[in-house]
């Protein structure tokens, strides 16, 4: 496995796309609504983004804001649509109202995805029970990655859960083989710890835009990122 640090980065059009790769992202999450966190983009801009760029693309499969599944079969149907347009790679992850992961949601999404590796999303961050989600969810087909701050309310105040999960990952222990994309309130200040902590792998969302939460993609901040990783 190579060094590298990966740097995942929010696009929302192929505009954001390009000055990404430009700046040295290594993977794109694609969305629509970063107000929301994050919604499932329509096919015509994932289509206009894999056309424009030759980075790996990862789909958000999420419908409303919240972390709850809603109207399964609206998932169901982008999760296919996103497929039939070449999507390989996705992000979602799904909550009961008790803060359980929701299998039946999730499962029904993924039938559509023909084991393609994907992202549970920041929804760990709120659930009841983090360890309990991860031995939960550990045996769904594709599941490589999570996205999470450590916490609900950022980085700041995840750091020491972060850490311990990264320290669980090189145990061995259960639920704790997928990679930990840390995102969510994340500085460049916090890198120093966390890559001593044994995390390699970072998602921006405002941080590549200094111009203002959804605003395009600037190439400098992205290249700023890459080089404090590098």
């Amino acid at each position: 496995m190579s060094n590298r640090a990966l740097l995942e980065v929010i696009a929302l059009d192929a505009q954001d796309a390009i000055a990404a790769q430009a700046g040295g992202a290594d993977r794109l999450e694609l969305v629509t609504d970063m107000a929301a966190d994050g919604l499932t983009p329509p096919r015509e801009t994932f289509a206009a983004i894999r056309a424009a760029v030759d980075i790996p693309l990862r789909v958000m499969i999420r419908k409303a804001d919240g972390f709850a599944a809603g109207e399964v079969s609206g998932l169901v149907d982008a999760a296919r649509e996103l497929r039939a347009e070449g999507a390989e790679e996705f992000v979602l992850g799904f909550l009961n109202p008790d803060g359980t992961p929701d299998l039946a949601a999730a499962r029904a999404v993924l039938a559509e995805l023909d084991g393609c590796r994907w992202t549970f999303h920041r929804a760990i961050d709120r659930a009841a029970d983090r360890e309990g989600l991860r031995k939960a969810v550990a045996d769904l087909p594709g599941l490589d990655t999570y996205l999470t701050a450590g916490s609900a309310a950022g980085v700041d105040e995840g750091m020491p859960v972060l850490l311990a999960e990264a320290g669980a990952a090189r145990r061995g222990e259960p639920g704790y083989a997928p990679r930990i994309l840390v995102g969510g309130g994340l500085a460049l200040s916090h890198l120093p710890m966390l890559r001593e902590g044994g995390i390699d792998a970072f998602h921006i969302g405002g941080a590549a835009r200094p111009s203002g939460w959804g605003r395009p993609v600037s190439a400098e901040a992205v290249a700023e990122w890459r080089a404090a990783l590098d």
